[in-house]
């Protein structure tokens, strides 16, 4: 027997238990229910002429109120987690079954069993069954929450929110049998919800008041239960709870994953970089994406990278009617493929090994396939080791685009999307420079009129492979010393998530033509990042683990560019529209020519050359 079969054989006893319980639970109360209605009714003498209607009465009554109960499916319920909308189900079910049962006697008055019947039975009745099985069913509630909570157990904590998720919280916490916290208070800025009582549990005071309320109290941990709440919010949590002294502190994850309504101590997480450091979430027109998703053949390239990945699942929430995803990377392409189709088993799907630089193959694909939309992700991205492989930068960056975007053109696709970089503006690297030469590439053949091409740009992805967070992680695992290439260094930075539905609203918003930019807020500098995430791992920087700076590499900025001054907003507020200068075709096509030369003579040194002919604006420091 399998292990899943244990379980869910244990689930079905543990049911079959609360079930039988509950039905002679409510068939004891019934009955006692229906004896004390007559000892109210007759001052506590009955008369033994009522013995068998009192007898009548309760084999009507007992299996009319236990269907109804059951059709309000009361015998699933949780014991230990029963609620208001139990409540109310369970005063339908009553109020439904004693008119029933009153219309039924009202019949029956004929015979001589039910002739004289009081009236007023019937309402006493319906109120003590309605007060007896209610009682039942909140008594667990009820004893855990004025019995258990009285001794403190556990880790005294302050939790910072008082809406809904935080409700929940509290509600699973003060339940729970083997619950790790005992809760203090809580903390929320709404002036409304000073003093209130939550579950028992005081709002204390403000977010501001952290310090005080700790220092007063003796408050161990922080959970942060405001899932909606804006990233300068949580920022601000963090560094009061650290200002009071508390090391460990957790945070309840984002709306979307706590849609369900049920949020449980399982969902509780270390506060995270990205919860620090991600911007606000830039509004997406999902109706826009449905549109332009749904029932359409996509092509995702890069598919098994950070983003590539993500985009790939961002895109099945959409329902497209097939989903293609190209890479060379074949362990991550058939870790993708499981994932993939364990979470959408009934999207058709195609997971291709393949080169993005091999014609065939992609000319191949896309009569095969016959895709609607290109979604182009695959590129080499590490700036100081295209500047070493200079030639593998112009292959894949640009020859692969090339590609990749005439197949697009000759297989009449619809539409195709560019994932460029924030490197491209003003470049110093050779990847930024093979990126930015990528989007014209992609403007070039826009202007065929045949599929609508556009790009767009964004900076440093938080949670993808190779970026600085990985790097400093390990870094500060072995003890450091986390390196840092200046003090001055800024970086702009995003979450996947996010960077994948600014890539989809894109690919909707396009007309052709376009690159799109992402505001992306305000710099982060990554010393700054640095120190951050010593701290979040409990550490104090150039004490525990020393920071070192190093020198800037082979092409990288000190500060990147994500906006000039030539863009053009769009309806979003963090989205613009870019445009190229200096762009012309004729000097595009004869560096391609020059390129495809220095590639087949390995010349190195002529790539910097080329780039700089078609890019005006590329300055590369020898």
């Amino acid at each position: 027997m399998s292990y899943q079969e244990i379980k869910n054989k244990i689930f079905t006893k543990t049911t079959a238990k609360r079930t039988i319980f509950f039905l002679l639970g409510d068939i004891i109360f019934i009955i006692i229910a229906c004896w004390l209605s007559f000892l109210l009714r007759f001052d506590g003498k009955i008369s033994t002429q009522y013995f068998p209607m009192i007898k009548g009465f309760v084999g009507l009554t007992i299996p009319l109120i236990i269907f109804f109960f059951w059709l309000e499916k009361l015998y699933a319920i949780s014991w230990s987690f029963v609620s208001i909308s139990e409540l109310f189900k369970l005063g339908r079910a009553v109020i439904i079954s004693f008119l029933l049962i009153g219309t039924t006697i009202y019949i029956l008055k004929i015979f001589p069993l039910f002739e004289g019947f009081p009236r007023s039975i019937i309402f006493i009745t319906a109120f003590l069954t309605f007060l007896l099985t209610g009682g039942l069913r909140f008594s667990k509630r009820i004893y855990l929450h004025q019995f258990q909570r009285s001794a403190p157990r556990g880790r005294s904590i302050l939790i910072a929110g008082s809406g809904d998720a935080a409700e929940q919280l509290v509600r699973h916490i003060i339940t729970s049998n083997d619950s790790p916290y005992f809760i203090i208070g809580l903390v929320d800025d709404n002036p409304m919800k000073q003093g209130i009582l939550i579950h028992g549990i005081k709002v204390l005071g403000k977010i501001a008041d952290i310090p005080k309320i700790v220092k007063k109290l003796e408050i161990n941990e922080l959970i942060i239960a405001m899932p909606s709440a804006q990233q300068e919010v949580i920022r601000k949590t963090v560094k009061l709870a650290r200002e009071a002294g508390i090391q460990k502190i957790k945070i309840l994850p984002g709306t979307r994953e706590i849609l369900d309504e049920k949020v449980s101590l399982n969902q509780l997480r270390d506060v995270s970089i990205e919860d620090l450091l991600g911007r606000e979430s830039v509004k997406i027109d999902t109706q826009a994406i449905k549109n332009f998703i749904t029932g359409k053949t996509v092509l995702v390239t890069g598919a098994a990278g950070s983003i590539g990945s993500h985009l790939c699942q961002e895109i099945l929430k959409f329902n497209p009617a097939r989903l293609i995803a190209l890479d060379q990377n074949e362990t991550g392409l058939f870790h993708l493929g499981r994932n993939l189709n364990k979470e959408f088993p009934n999207i058709a799907k195609n997971f291709e090994i393949g080169d993005i630089c091999d014609e065939n193959k992609i000319n191949w694909l896309f009569e095969t396939e016959k895709p609607n939309i290109v979604f182009h992700a695959a590129a080499y991205k590490h700036v100081p080791v295209m500047e070493s492989h200079p030639l593998e930068a112009i292959k894949n960056n640009v020859f692969g685009t090339l590609t990749l975007a005439q197949a697009a053109t000759k297989h009449r696709v619809d539409k195709f999307v560019l994932i460029s970089t924030d490197k491209a503006v003003n470049p110093t690297s050779i990847m930024g420079a093979t990126k930015q030469v990528g989007e014209m590439i992609c403007l070039w053949l826009n202007k065929k009129n045949i599929t609508k091409f556009c790009a767009v740009r964004f900076g440093n992805v938080l949670d993808s492979q190779g970026n600085v967070v990985g790097i400093f992680e390990e870094q500060i695992k072995k003890g450091g010393p986390v390196e840092v290439t200046h003090p001055e260094m800024k970086r702009y930075f995003m979450v996947t998530s996010e960077a994948c539905l600014l890539v989809m609203q894109a690919g909707a918003l396009g007309q052709g033509g376009e690159v799109f930019v992402l505001d992306m807020g305000e710099p982060v500098k990554i010393v700054d990042l640095a120190k951050e995430m010593i701290r979040l791992a409990g550490y104090e920087s150039d004490v525990d683990i020393p920071i070192v700076f190093t020198q800037m590499r082979p092409g990288e900025k000190l500060f990147e560019e994500i906006l000039t001054n030539s863009e053009i907003p769009t309806k979003h507020e963090k989205i613009f529209m870019a445009k190229l200068s200096n762009f012309d075709d004729q000097k595009l096509i004869q560096g391609l020519e020059k390129f495809k030369q220095a590639l087949d003579k390995m010349d190195k040194n002529s790539i910097i050359k080329i780039l700089k002919e078609i890019i005006p604006t590329y300055n590369h420091e020898t």
